[in-house]
């Protein structure tokens, strides 16, 4: 009875072993994975990852059964070479078109894009030489008014993603997903263009950059879409004394994007204006984007963005208050002031007294010249 148990179950346990065998082999591949140094075992993990989200689900499962997990959506978007990509886009971006595909290719991204060409100062498609030239294309002196009675107009054109009081040292980019004021800004040093001391903790930071007693610090976060006007200007009279570039990825930051990763703009490019306005602190932030490398600021000739190499976390110091001017580079509210090569995001930090209101609403689609809010 022993032997006949047996036989029968001879078969049973040699296919046993056979499921068994890739999974020990499996398990033996992974543990050589785990030795690996951490570049190399993002390499090699990476491929996995990706059939992983692109598979129908639960196909790739029984990796899970001997210790595999996949990299996170997040970390694996992380690992895409944006700035690379972006520097490619921007050599494709300067390639001169054919005078007879201009119409289409440009039509096309009219199309797509929803972009109004009546407001532009030449609005025939043959002229712009290039997709950079028709991105950084100008408007009609008329096509944008600015606002005269409220102290502080949008920069730009595109969409509010929120504003008010900053509150805790945090800074929403989105609703419910914040960011650190000072991640983003960068350590305050002591020069004698920045009058205030280094903070010793968040609210110290905070209370740093508020300089007269009374006032609070607020800020706004306007999002422009590819079809938008890519020039911004200056949200109000003020004086720029130092600037801060930090070199960084280069991640989409359309509002989809702002919600899933934390912390978004303090991982991207960016280049950060500080000086004071009538009421004390002011700044205005042109943060990068993907295939948006190319940040230019008119009055800064010395500011190149989008390097091929770079510091992670690293950032770049530059003072317009010299020993011939003491006072910085003053800019008259409406005045142009830079650009982006796509669309990009532009974030306003800045005191005013307690009863400053904005008059906006999240979500919103606004001009440049168009109010922010007033006093």
């Amino acid at each position: 009875m022993m032997c006949q148990s047996e036989a029968r179950r001879g078969p049973e346990l040699r296919a046993a072993k056979w499921l068994h065998f890739p999974q020990l082999a499996l398990r033996r591949r992974l543990g050589q994975l785990s030795c690996m140094s951490r570049p190399a075992l993002k390499l090699r993990s990476w491929p996995l990852t990706v059939l992983y989200y692109l598979l129908p689900f639960g196909a790739l499962r029984p990796l899970s059964r001997v210790g595999w997990r996949p990299v996170s959506r997040v970390a694996l978007y992380k690992s895409v070479p944006t700035r690379l990509l972006s520097r490619a886009w921007g050599r494709l971006n300067q390639v001169e078109l054919p005078h007879w595909l201009r119409r289409p290719v440009y039509s096309l991204y009219i199309w797509t894009f929803g972009v109004n060409m009546k407001e532009a100062a030449v609005e025939d498609l043959h002229h712009y030489r290039n997709l950079s030239e028709f991105f950084r294309r100008k408007l009609k002196p008329q096509a944008r008014p600015v606002c005269g009675l409220h102290s502080v107009i949008s920069p730009s054109d595109g969409r509010i993603l929120n504003f008010g009081q900053v509150k805790n040292c945090e800074v929403e980019q989105v609703k419910g997903v914040t960011y650190s004021l000072e991640s983003f800004l960068g350590p305050r040093t002591y020069t004698e263009d920045l009058p205030f001391p280094p903070a010793a903790s968040c609210d110290s930071f905070k209370n740093q950059l508020v300089t007269r007693e009374g006032n609070e610090l607020y800020h706004c976060v306007i999002y422009l879409a590819p079809g938008d006007y890519h020039c911004f200007h200056s949200p109000t009279d003020w004086t720029v004394s130092h600037r801060r570039h930090f070199p960084g990825s280069l991640m989409s930051v359309n509002p989809g994007m702002a919600r899933w990763i934390k912390e978004l703009f303090c991982h991207n490019e960016r280049v950060v204006l500080t000086g004071d306005w009538k009421h004390g602190f002011f700044s205005l932030t042109a943060v990068g984007a993907t295939n948006v490398g190319s940040i230019r600021i008119y009055f800064d000739r010395d500011l190149h963005t989008n390097s091929p190499r770079h510091s992670k976390g690293s950032y770049n110091d530059f003072s317009f208050v010299t020993h011939t001017n003491r006072e910085g580079v003053p800019m008259r509210k409406g005045e142009h002031l830079g650009e982006f090569n796509l669309g990009s995001t532009i974030v306003l930090i800045f005191e005013a007294p307690k009863d400053f209101n904005f008059q906006l609403k999240t979500g919103q689609k606004i001009r440049f010249g168009e109010a922010l809010g007033s006093l």
